[in-house]
């Protein structure tokens, strides 16, 4: 028999206590996801108290949304209804440091911007920053498996994860990493819940690996007249013995959103090491730019956390295809939204070859969005990359497939991990590839 709603919010209530659930309308109304209120919003203290949540919804049927800092809500597609919005804001603590072993665990809600000031007293750091990401939490940076500039040098965040703690659909809270080889699923489960978007549990502690703090850094920023020079550059570094730590090219208006020159494209580039290394990899770089007929000016530290501005929109492309071709794609997009009047702001991460475009308020005119989506799909397809809608109107959303197309074969293995994982589908049904 089910349960009445006035009796789950009292059994809600009763695990995080009436101060940390949320169950006015005008409240909730504000945490929606995809213009999809939640009946409720609990923010557990512990990881006790998540597993109680979960085992609740799980006996009730309540589908549940996991939340971090909320900046990655709106990916995904809409959900059919949230049941309970999980907040994990006050799982924030550092559980412990070891400076000595450069290994850190944390609580899932802990903020990067937290976390960097900690260990900023030890001169050390953990290299993970998503653009515009100072306030994402860790355990939804590695939810969505965000990664930033730092990538091309330091890996993302399953390069740096130790090990996690998360908690089941069932409320079974399970540990996964260094110190077993398999969890009682029977899978690496650090590799599975990194980018699973909440579909297969709810991350409470991560284990991370920590990186020293450079003693010295510069960074410049290379504006070239074509994308075709850029490319040049950027194949050039990578093809050298220079050990940048970011490399990320910018479009002009990319470069506008970051109050930078005005240029067809730039290159901006950090180089961590000691005094001498930073002074003699940043003559290499600025002759090598010069070859190209690059116009070279040092950027600050602070340029990297302005990068946000750049995918403000309100529709955010991400693609991937081969490195190579990075500076292909960043005109290829250009030339699809030149075509249509559409602004583009748009960064590339040499690398990976991960794009990330902001679009202009056009691109939802006349049906331009969803044809210049499939043919970008096309050309990637060909190459083995893909597209992701990041963010976009819900409107958008119910045309389009925000992840793309995936094989068979690959639906079906997420599908029989989901169902071991998730065997009722309450957490985040729906949302994720193929319809998980």
């Amino acid at each position: 028999m089910a349960v009445s709603a006035p009796a789950l919010r009292e059994a809600l209530a009763a695990i995080v206590g009436g101060d940390c659930l949320v169950s006015d309308p005008a409240l909730l109304a504000a945490l929606a996801v995809d213009g999809v209120t939640p009946r409720w919003a609990a923010r557990p203290g512990s990881v006790e108290e998540v597993s109680r949540l979960l085992a609740l919804a799980s006996a009730e049927g309540l589908h549940v949304i996991p939340r971090g800092s909320g900046s990655s809500l709106d990916c995904g597609m809409p959900p059919a209804r949230v049941d309970l919005l999980l907040d994990c804001g006050r799982l924030s603590a550092i559980l412990e440091h070891s400076p000595e072993d450069m290994v850190a665990t944390v609580q899932a809600g802990l903020s990067l911007a937290a976390l960097g000031a900690a260990l900023g007293r030890h001169r050390q750091r953990f290299p993970v920053d998503p653009v515009g990401g100072a306030s994402r939490s860790i355990g939804g940076v590695l939810a969505t498996s965000a990664t930033g500039p730092l990538r091309f040098r330091h890996g993302g965040g399953r390069d740096l994860l130790l090990g996690l703690r998360f908690v089941q659909a069932d409320g079974t809270s399970t540990w996964g990493g260094s110190k077993v080889v398999k969890s009682v699923t029977g899978y690496d489960v650090p590799k599975l819940l990194v980018g699973s978007f909440g579909t297969l549990g709810v991350i409470v502690e991560a284990t991370i690996r920590l990186h020293a703090m450079p003693p010295a850094s510069g960074a410049w920023l290379l504006s070239f007249a074509s994308h075709a020079s850029a490319a040049a550059f950027v194949a050039g570094v990578l093809d050298s013995t220079l050990q940048p730590e970011r490399m990320v090219v910018l479009n002009g208006p990319a470069l506008k959103a970051a109050a930078r020159p005005q240029a067809r494209a730039a290159v901006a580039i950090s180089v961590g090491s000691s005094a001498e290394a930073v002074e003699s990899q940043g003559g290499d770089l600025r002759r090598l730019g010069a070859g190209l007929g690059a116009t070279v000016s040092a950027i600050p530290d602070d340029f990297w956390l302005e990068l946000g501005a750049v995918l403000a929109g309100p529709v955010r492309l991400r693609l991937a295809g081969e490195p190579s071709k990075l500076c292909f794609w960043l005109a290829e997009m250009e030339h699809l939204a030149g075509e249509a009047s559409v602004s583009v702001s748009a960064l590339g991460e040499a690398g990976s070859g991960a794009v990330r475009a902001a679009l202009g308020r056009a691109a939802l005119d006349g049906g331009w969005l969803l044809r210049a989506v499939a043919s970008l799909r096309e050309g990637l397809s060909a190459e083995g990359g893909y597209l992701v809608v990041e963010r976009a109107p819900r409107e958008v959303k119910d045309e389009v497939d925000v992840w793309g197309p995936i094989s068979p074969d690959s639906l079906e293995i997420m599908k029989r991990i989901k169902r071991q994982f998730d065997p009722s589908g309450i957490l985040s049904p729906g949302r994720f590839v193929g319809g998980l």
